[in-house]
């Protein structure tokens, strides 16, 4: 599914990290993450039972992922990459990636892609997913290669890449070799790159959290798009950080997004939304929301605590799958939300129509 050549393989960002001997993985004909000798999965503990030096040899791997996914979607995906704020050129900043036309070609719908929190960047759902199951179920690039052939344009957020500092893979061959011993507190971190000892902590304008991220985007860009029917799928916190937006941005939201997919999601409608009548209306007209549960794709799923709108089983019970797990099923729900939403337009200019005529008659 993904055309995997030598000027598209993984191999050459780990060779240019001089990480050779300690990273000897490549993408597959599946787009899967083998070793290439043994044509084994990822292993974690490769310094046997040393856990610093493989926790940082795991987020230098995350690294170099996060650097060819990024090539991805510009070579394979055909977007492109715009840097916010642009007028900051000589300061730290923060990107995302569109298709070409998104912000111009008007008879397309625009699809908005917001993942969790955490290490994700651009073009990912989960990098855990990606290292033990492939570039198909962690990636988002199936989802905005679906996106493209239904005719889409596409936005591909960035909502984590808050501050400057990552490491380079030529710095994390240094830092593999230390023999450094962390505190328990440090050791915690082996989820994330938020290593105390190798990275500045500068702000990135404009995208100092993902929901400054998320805002400025909207204002500068999605707001833009003059009569463009606008969709979203989110994941995990990318569900609070729409809700966020919602509410700053009520009116405007409203009247361009005719439909969210929520996956996992950790909003919470009665803390974010309050007993604003008119937006709890909207959200159970427009949302709908994918779970983690042990029923098949799309069975209802409906928790006590979530009531707010539909909400269906996403056919796994690992968060980190939901989303490729899903898909199909929420372009479904997007093309049915679609189609009602013409059929409405439809009937109020035919009233219109209708009603302009009586006049004319009168008259």
């Amino acid at each position: 599914w993904l055309p995997v050549t030598q000027k598209l393989s993984f191999r050459k960002f780990i060779e240019q990290s001089d990480l050779l001997e300690e990273l000897k993985y490549d993408f597959n004909e599946k787009a899967e993450l083998r070793h290439t000798e043994t044509h084994g999965p990822f292993a974690f503990n490769y310094y046997k039972n040393v856990l610093e030096r493989n926790s940082k040899r795991y987020w230098a791997l995350g690294h170099l992922l996060e650097q060819y996914i990024y090539e991805l979607l510009e070579k394979v995906c055909k977007l492109q990459k715009v840097y916010i704020p642009p007028e900051a050129d000589e300061e730290p900043r923060s990107f995302f990636f569109m298709s070409e036309r998104a912000l111009s070609n008007h008879r397309s719908a625009l699809l908005v892609l917001l993942q969790d929190h955490g290490v994700v960047r651009a073009g990912q759902w989960s990098q855990q997913a990606i290292i033990h199951h492939g570039l198909q179920h962690g990636s988002q690039i199936p989802c905005i290669q679906m996106a493209l052939q239904a005719h889409y344009d596409v936005i591909v957020l960035n909502p984590n890449d808050n501050f400057v500092g990552q490491q380079t893979g030529k710095e994390w061959k240094g830092l593999l070799t230390q023999n450094v011993e962390l505190s328990p507190r440090k050791m915690v971190q082996t989820e994330s790159f938020s290593h105390q000892e190798s990275l500045q902590y500068i702000p990135k304008r404009c995208s100092n959290t993902p929901e400054e991220h998320m805002a400025y985007i909207w204002d500068y860009f999605i707001s833009k798009t003059e009569g463009k029917d606008v969709a979203f799928i989110v994941h995990g916190y990318g569900g609070l950080v729409f809700m966020d937006l919602l509410v700053r941005k009520k009116w405007d939201v409203m009247s361009k997004v005719y439909a969210v997919a929520l996956i996992d999601s950790e909003h919470h409608v009665g803390h974010q939304l309050g007993s604003d009548v008119q937006l709890l209306e909207w959200v159970n007209q427009h949302c709908r929301e994918w779970v983690t549960s042990p029923k098949p794709l799309d069975k209802p799923a409906t928790t006590i605590l979530k009531k707010e709108f539909p909400t269906v089983s996403a056919g796994t019970e690992k968060h980190n799958l939901a989303p490729s797990s899903s898909l199909q099923s929420i372009f479904k729900y997007f093309r049915k939300a679609l189609k009602a939403k013409a059929a409405i337009n439809f009937s109020r200019v035919s009233i219109v129509t209708r009603s302009s005529t009586k006049r004319k008659q009168s008259a």
